[in-house]
């Protein structure tokens, strides 16, 4: 089985190389030799975000085990993996240690919006790929303003869009409540969900906002609710959908809900307030959700199990955390393999914004894409219910 995943990977990167002519002469960034290509990222091993870590532990892992089938090009694939806290002061002072002194061809996936946002202006100027930023924060598709950055998910304003029109569509008079993340991804989620409102935006009865260092939202929850409102959409970090519907539940209040795909975590969001608790709740995916049973026979998932049982045994197999990190991961896999013999630092960026695949643990019809002009690789996603042991999608891909 952990065959077919390397013919799988070889596939997504083979699929790629085809349109791109060979590149006859060796370029090399720092960080890359004839054996190695070395590459940094920071992730939340501690802190309030720190639900997030198996993305970096999985991708960790998918490395070694394309290293152990002989790497990219015959290059092995180094992943230096540092923990920021979540917090923005540490993911710059951890991102100029791996650029100024381990000296990394890229940084991969760096996850959080205010995180990325705190690096991105010092890696455009050092002209770093900052590519496939964990997070679905519009700012990282400005290819424009910022060529050395691209995000890797869903645009949050696509994805609030989408959820406004399933609230209009599934209650129409909806008196609405908004309790989002005070930063540029909670900004970006409530202005995709007015925009989705458009002129019915006048239903919203009530807005507000958490930090991240909060030690609950009870105050935020109880404001929503004496505001009249009957339909809810909780943008929010797993930690914090769990203190939202543990407080929602204890109310005995039970409005629409809708959360955002970054906080959906069965194992992470869900279960430390009791599954139960959550049935009804609505999100978007775009990734296949590891906890229901409906993938569980299909050639992705079980390529992804086999990955799973022997890179990362003793991983929580329910976690779509370890989806999201083999799929970022699956991503890098054909950027490196179009670009040849030349890693330099620009034609990294250039394959980068070159790519048209199929990963095999994103929803059918839902591809990355990127060229040049777009850096917004992942587009749609589908809407899905939590039935009480699973999300379990429904309707068509959908996106702005």
């Amino acid at each position: 089985m952990v065959n077919a995943t390397r013919r799988q990977a070889l596939s997504l990167a083979g699929a790629s190389l085809l349109a791109t002519p060979a590149i006859a002469q060796s370029k090399q960034a720092p960080g890359v030799t004839a054996t190695e290509i070395l590459v940094g990222q920071t992730m939340p091993y501690s802190g309030p975000a720190s639900s997030y870590a198996p993305i970096g532990r999985t991708e960790v892992a998918y490395f070694d085990f394309i290293n152990a089938q002989g790497g990219i090009n015959g290059r092995k694939i180094k992943l230096i993996s540092l923990d920021d806290g979540y917090s923005p002061p540490k993911t710059v002072e951890q991102t100029r240690r791996l650029v100024e002194e381990d000296g990394v061809a890229l940084i991969f996936n760096q996850l959080g919006t205010p995180c990325a946002t705190a690096t991105r202006k010092y890696l455009n100027v050092k002209k770093v790929p900052q590519i496939f930023v964990a997070s679905g924060a519009t700012q990282f598709g400005d290819y424009q303003a910022y060529p050395w950055t691209m995000g890797w998910q869903v645009s949050y304003q696509i994805e609030g869009r989408v959820y406004a029109r399933y609230v209009l569509e599934t209650k129409p008079d909806a008196k609405i409540g908004i309790l989002y993340q005070n930063d540029d991804s909670g900004k970006d989620f409530a202005k995709g969900f007015r925009d989705g409102l458009g002129d019915r935006a006048k239903q919203i009865v009530a807005s507000t906002s958490y930090e991240v260092t909060d030690p609950t939202v009870d105050s935020q929850i109880l404001q929503l609710q004496s505001a009249g409102a009957d339909a809810v959409f909780i943008p929010s970090v797993p930690k914090f959908t769990g203190m939202a519907l543990r407080k929602v539940r204890e109310l005995n209040w039970n409005p629409l809900y809708v959360i955002a795909s970054v906080g959906s975590s069965v194992s992470s969001g869900l279960a430390p307030v009791g599954l139960e608790k959550a049935v009804g709740l609505v999100t978007g995916a775009y990734m296949k959700d590891p906890s229901d049973p409906q993938w569980k026979d299909t050639p992705g998932y079980r390529d992804w199990l086999s990955f799973m049982q022997k890179y990362q045994p003793n991983a929580d197999l329910t976690d779509i955390n370890n989806v999201y990190g083999y799929s970022a991961a699956q991503t890098l896999v054909p950027v490196l393999q179009q670009c040849g013999n030349d890693l330099s630092r620009q034609n990294i960026m250039k394959q980068a914004a070159n790519l048209d695949i199929q990963l095999p643990m994103l929803h059918d019809g839902i591809r990355f894409t990127t060229t040049a002009t777009d850096y917004y690789g992942i587009k749609k996603l589908r809407l899905q219910r939590f039935d009480g042991r699973a999300w379990v999608p429904f309707g068509t891909p959908v996106g702005a």
